[in-house]
């Protein structure tokens, strides 16, 4: 098949989104596929499948993410040139809304992605009150296309709820060749200020309002109750960086990792803290764990897949402060638990990238059948 994935967000970004739309669009590619990218920017590096990039303007509150911007118009003119079989769109802005449009008009079936939860996010950003009419405009705009996948059955239960129908979880992988506790690396451990008797606490992931940063920052003053000196590292980078580095500067700020220099920063830590309560999955939950890390996170999403209460990792009941610091201080006990580490390791080690691509490849071509399908009317 000739697929098109269409996505505001993808490499050279850093974040899950565009991580798992690069694993996915590269796992199509190497069962067959013709895949190219439409996207909002160019690529840093070389790369194998083909990139059409649009107009894109900041992202409301963080510039560091991108709107794409287009017009059914535009998109029509993109397929007929390229004559896609099928179609992957993983974002609801105007470059998705514009491409699922245009795809009606041409007949080609379409398969969307919920991926982030975009609106939960109106009120730390100012724009408190318009929940509801989000959740109209996503659930009209997710209703246009044959299929909607999102990574967790907590998040497709919300979709359902909302009216969209047809709504498919494919969830997420990792790579445990590239995440694995053989990184672990005492040089980086001693630039940190640990040595082998004290652990590191250590977050991954945005640093934006919407991770519940002020949870963290409160997770690790718990986890230095108990271990007072331990380094407490803190890897991404988002509008709250600098706020974050002024407001608590005992931490440790590594900005943004990739690749290696990614998985060295995990498997070099103990325990991972993970407040975030907005999440559709919670990639980093697997990273972490198939690093070899004790998890402390919210009891839904990846965290309420993967992590066994006090076997492998620590759960707290969902959007509770209390019970997350508690856990965090079980985790901050056992921490050199190595029995539990290694179960973390296993855990993350079931859930690999190919049968999830072989399930999106699968429901392209279930949406294919359904448009030629007498039964189903065409657009």
């Amino acid at each position: 098949m000739r697929l098109l994935v269409i996505t505001d967000t993808y490499p050279p970004d850093i974040n899950g989104v565009s991580r798992t739309l690069f694993t996915l669009a590269n796992g199509l590619a190497d069962r067959g596929h013709e895949v190219e990218i439409v996207t909002t920017q160019k690529a840093s590096e070389p790369e194998t499948l083909k990139r059409h990039v649009v107009r894109a303007c900041p992202l409301l509150g963080y510039p560091g993410l991108r709107v794409g911007l287009s017009t059914p118009g535009r998109m029509r003119a993109l397929f007929e040139s390229v004559q896609p079989d099928a179609l992957y769109v993983a974002t609801e802005t105007p470059l998705g809304i514009a491409s699922i449009w245009a795809a009606r008009k041409q007949s080609i079936p379409v398969v969307s992605g919920f991926h982030t939860n975009f609106h939960t996010y109106l009120e730390n950003y100012h724009l408190p009150g318009l929940e509801t009419a989000a959740e109209k405009l996503l659930s009209y705009i997710h209703n246009l296309t044959a299929r909607t996948l999102t990574p967790s059955a907590d998040s497709a239960a919300m979709l359902e709820r909302w009216g969209i129908h047809s709504v498919g979880v494919l969830g997420r992988g990792v790579d445990t060749d590239l995440f694995s506790p053989a990184r672990r690396c005492n040089e980086l451990r001693a630039q940190w200020g640990a040595d082998e008797k004290t652990p590191v606490a250590l977050y991954v992931g945005r640093v934006a309002a919407e991770k519940n940063l002020t949870m963290l920052m409160r997770a690790f003053a718990a986890f230095r109750e108990k271990h007072p000196g331990a380094p407490c590292v803190v890897v991404g980078d988002g509008p709250r960086l600098k706020a974050l580095r002024t407001e608590y500067p005992d931490n440790l700020y590594l900005g943004a990792k990739t690749g290696t220099d990614l998985a060295q920063s995990y498997a070099s830590a103990d325990v991972f803290v993970f407040p975030s309560i907005s999440e559709t999955f919670g990639n980093v939950v697997l990273e972490a764990m198939s690093s070899g890390l004790l998890p402390v996170a919210y009891d839904y999403a990846a965290p309420r897949q993967v992590i066994r209460q006090g076997v492998n990792g620590w759960l707290a009941e969902f959007d509770q402060d209390e019970d997350f610091l508690r856990q965090t201080r079980q985790a901050a006990d056992t921490w050199h638990d190595t029995a539990a580490r290694e179960a973390a390791r296993a855990a993350a080690g079931d859930l690999g990238w190919r049968r999830v691509i072989e399930q999106f490849e699968g429901e392209f071509i279930a949406a294919q059948r359904k448009l030629e399908s007498p039964s189903v009317p065409t657009p």
